[in-house]
């Protein structure tokens, strides 16, 4: 076999043995800040802490005018299986998981088929913007598209 023919099989069983990225907590980095979606005299919120130990905290809230309406408190968590999970807890609520299922650089979804809705939850990254979108079964989903809110600077 020549050479050339032999690296390209051993690149090419090499590549395939590593197999996709396993889930990770901290691959959700760019999902961390403050992000803000703003339309007439309605608002929504949310803010995610970097990723550390596993751990990313979020806080929502919306509302209109100067008004807060409803609030969700959100965690995802690196589980002692390998996987990542997102807790949503709208309203204060008990908390839901949902598993991680798809990831890759600025783009997450996370999904619980049992739950009655939503049953998926994803978030993807486009430079300072920010769409998070919740779906059910067919065509029912809801979308919010943020942007980047700067932190103020300190006096």
């Amino acid at each position: 076999m020549p050479a050339h023919r032999l690296i390209m099989a051993a690149l090419a069983l090499l590549l395939g043995a590593a197999g996709p990225e396993p889930p990770s907590v901290d691959r959700l980095g760019w999902l961390a800040g403050e992000w803000v979606s703003e339309s007439n005299d309605r608002w929504t919120e949310e803010q995610w802490s970097a990723p550390r130990g596993g751990l990313m905290l979020g806080i929502g809230r919306s509302g209109k005018s100067d008004r807060a309406m409803g609030f969700e408190f959100m965690r995802i968590a690196a589980e002692a299986d390998g996987s990542v999970i997102f807790w949503g807890a709208p309203g204060g609520q008990r908390p839901v998981p949902f598993r991680l299922v798809e990831q890759d650089d600025g783009h997450a979804v996370f999904e619980n088929p049992r739950h009655d809705f939503p049953k998926r939850v994803s978030y993807r990254r486009d430079g300072n913007r920010l769409v998070a979108t919740v779906s059910g079964a067919g065509d029912a989903s809801q979308s919010w598209t943020y942007r980047r809110r700067e932190p103020a600077a300190r006096k």
